[in-house]
């Protein structure tokens, strides 16, 4: 009804139908950009962040690796110190 009676008092009312009708089109369009927009940044920072989880775990990782064989080689110096070992002369019982 209400379209009825825009006609009748604007002959250019269809085209203002469709501009309005346009308009909603293209805001629906861009919502749906958007929203696929902050989707995508939030994957890639969902992404970027276990990446950065990945190498910070292999550094810790690597260096407790190397820390460890450290302690291990300290300790094994410390049991073998030639210092402490002391050398029996032995010598040849002769029969």
């Amino acid at each position: 009804m209400y379209w009825a009676i825009g006609m009748l008092l604007n002959p250019f009312y269809p085209f203002v139908f469709l501009k309005i009708s346009s308009l909603k089109a293209t805001i629906v369009f861009l919502s749906i950009l958007l929203i696929k927009s902050n989707l995508l940044r939030f994957k890639g920072g969902l992404i970027g962040a276990l990446f950065a989880l990945l190498l910070i775990s292999g550094i810790i990782a690597s260096s407790t690796l190397a820390l460890g064989s450290l302690v291990y080689a300290f300790s094994l110096r410390k049991k073998y110190n030639p210092d402490n070992n002391q050398m029996q002369d032995l010598e040849t019982i002769s029969v």
